[in-house]
């Protein structure tokens, strides 16, 4: 038997008590993030698990885990009650590799960050007066430096790779 009418809550009500707007949460729908009856007049409603599953969702993100991320631990759980302790740290396992290498990509951006405060052209050693005319950019958009260089190997991609140039 599925929820009392009572336990149901319409869009806004959701939207009001989880801090989403409602695209957001229609969004999330769309996704399979979260899932809805519909009344006879075609409105949304949602049982009040919904709640425990946008904070879910919105936890995983806080944590830089995709949506899809979040979509594949949520099917592990069930959908309209509270996860068991056992299935709650059944989905944390398997997040903690992934947590595990976004903390590793972050302490590596903050010992790279370091060197490159005080110039903030976010190529570090390598900033204007060393990289004239923006050589770096022919290797593409954003700090090509900063996640994926060397700051020591200098200032062109493939530079190290290419003898001749």
């Amino acid at each position: 038997m599925g929820p009392n009418r009572h336990d149901l809550l319409t869009i806004g009500q959701l939207s009001r008590r989880s801090g989403l707007a409602t695209s957001a949460l229609r969004y999330y729908e769309s996704l399979g993030l979260i899932h809805s009856e519909r009344t006879t007049g075609g409105q949304r409603r949602f049982a009040r698990a919904a709640l425990r599953r946008v904070a879910f969702v919105r936890a995983a993100q806080r944590v830089g885990l995709s949506l899809e991320e979040a979509r594949t631990a949520l099917d592990r759980l069930p959908e309209n009650r509270a996860p068991s302790p056992a299935e709650w740290n059944g989905v944390a396992q398997s997040w903690q590799s992934r947590i595990d290498e976004q903390i590793a990509e972050l302490e590596q951006l903050k010992v790279k960050l370091t060197g490159c405060i005080g110039c903030g052209c976010l190529s570090l050693s390598k900033c204007a007066l060393y990289n004239a005319d923006d050589r770096a950019g022919t290797a593409g958009p954003g700090a090509r430096y900063l996640l994926t260089r060397d700051p020591a190997s200098g200032p062109e991609p493939g530079a190290a790779a290419d003898p001749v140039g």
